[in-house]
């Protein structure tokens, strides 16, 4: 089973062939009014820590230190990522992110992390 993950960022209109639209920050997106957001959900428990967020304060330099940390932090909590597994496992997920770097944010390094761990035999553990 292949994962049918997408990533962008939260300011872009929504689009039909978004599927699931989470957003995986645990801050709220400045700027954003709820309804333009057109979410299904906001998983803050999926996003990095503070303490990882404050880090990495999106220096690209220390993406791949960021990264290793970050899914340190998601191996210790599976659970928090069952309801984008069980979305996933529906069709297309649409990870959203608010940083303005495309390349190096948590959504970008959750997909990966998600990819890595996708189910080959149709289920999951």
């Amino acid at each position: 089973m292949a994962f049918k993950i997408r990533v962008k960022r939260v300011y872009e209109s929504p689009a039909a062939d978004d599927g699931v639209r989470l957003l995986i920050d645990r801050l709220w997106p400045r700027g954003l009014k709820r309804d333009a957001a057109a979410l299904d959900g906001w998983l803050k428990e999926v996003a990095p820590s503070d303490s990882l967020r404050g880090w990495f304060a999106h220096e690209p330099a220390r993406w791949d230190e960021f990264v290793r940390r970050y899914f340190a932090e998601l191996d210790e909590h599976p659970e928090c990522l069952e309801p984008i597994l069980e979305y996933a496992d529906q069709g297309r997920v649409t990870l959203l992110y608010a940083s303005r770097d495309a390349e190096h944010n948590n959504a970008v390094a959750l997909a990966r992390y998600l990819e890595g761990r996708a189910p080959r035999s149709g289920s999951r553990r």
